[in-house]
């Protein structure tokens, strides 16, 4: 791979019966293998809906069947594969949790999603997140022979503390499984993917279902790969559709050669209890 290596993530429909989507997830990353990806992701909650009923229903352990069709997946490609995210159920808890499989077909990393999307949005959008998930409790990363790789989910995005963690441990690239909605998507979803990326001057991918106006809950699509500087390098619109770019170091390393914003980093100063009114 050198200094670089080919992302795709892939956009695709959802619908009603998880097997379907298992199947039709595992032969979308195949298409996308063999158009020459090395890491494929998929979206957030690619089992199921985004319905609070239908979320609980499809709930598994970690080791259950996606997983298992995912290991299958990434061994027969040779690829990194970034599963979207399951439901995820340990005990009486269920989480929204993002896996990582390495090209052996291992499960590298699980992350749990940190931040409840928890909001009420006119006109008459209220999603009450936190009543289906409990919350993670950590950051989670994992390293390919070219990068190391941030894990994100969704309303996780919002949150630059994340980002800026990411950065300060070594991460070129955060991924991000992401739902956002008509209401949260045409508003911020570009706005808040390019900025992360510019302010940690590394690349951000976020991968979305495609949208289906007859789900109880709409999302907005738009998958899309940003660079280091803040550029798109490749969007989907609101349809299925699998989307790639290069995932170039050397393009990071100029674009922070150029403007060191880590060496100018003011940390002697970054402190909330310097905060003086008389300043």
């Amino acid at each position: 791979m050198g200094s670089k290596f080919r992302l795709a993530l892939v956009q695709m429909s959802v619908v009603l019966s998880k097997s379907e989507n298992i199947s039709h997830a595992t032969r979308l990353v195949g298409e996308a293998a063999a158009k020459g990806a090395n890491m494929v992701a998929l979206p957030e909650l690619f089992v199921t809906p985004c319905s609070p009923g239908l979320m609980k229903k499809a709930a598994e352990p970690l080791m259950g069947e996606t997983i298992q069709a995912l290991r299958e997946a990434a061994r027969k490609s040779r690829i990194y594969l970034i599963g979207g995210t399951i439901v995820e159920q340990e005990g009486e808890k269920r989480y929204n949790t993002c896996n990582v499989i390495d090209p052996e077909g291992e499960l590298i990393a699980s992350y749990r999603k940190l931040h409840a999307f928890d909001v009420d949005l006119p006109p008459n959008l209220r999603i009450v997140e936190s009543e289906t998930f409990a919350r993670g409790y950590r950051l989670t990363t994992f390293d390919t022979p070219i990068c190391r790789v941030g894990l994100s989910i969704c309303y996780d995005i919002r949150f630059p503390e994340m980002t800026l963690l990411y950065g300060q441990k070594g991460c070129k690239l955060v991924f991000m499984a992401g739902a956002f909605n008509n209401v949260t998507g045409p508003a911020h979803w570009e706005a808040i993917l390019r900025t992360r990326a510019v302010d940690q001057q590394m690349y951000i991918a976020a991968a979305s279902p495609a949208r289906d106006l007859k789900s109880p809950y709409v999302t907005w699509g738009h998958s899309m790969i940003v660079n280091p500087w803040g550029e798109i390098l490749a969007q989907a619109e609101f349809d299925e559709e699998i989307i790639m770019a290069d995932i170039d170091m050397k393009v990071l390393e100029t674009v922070r050669r150029q403007m060191p914003l880590y060496a100018h980093k003011r940390n002697d100063v970054y402190r909330t209890d310097d905060i003086s009114p008389k300043q």
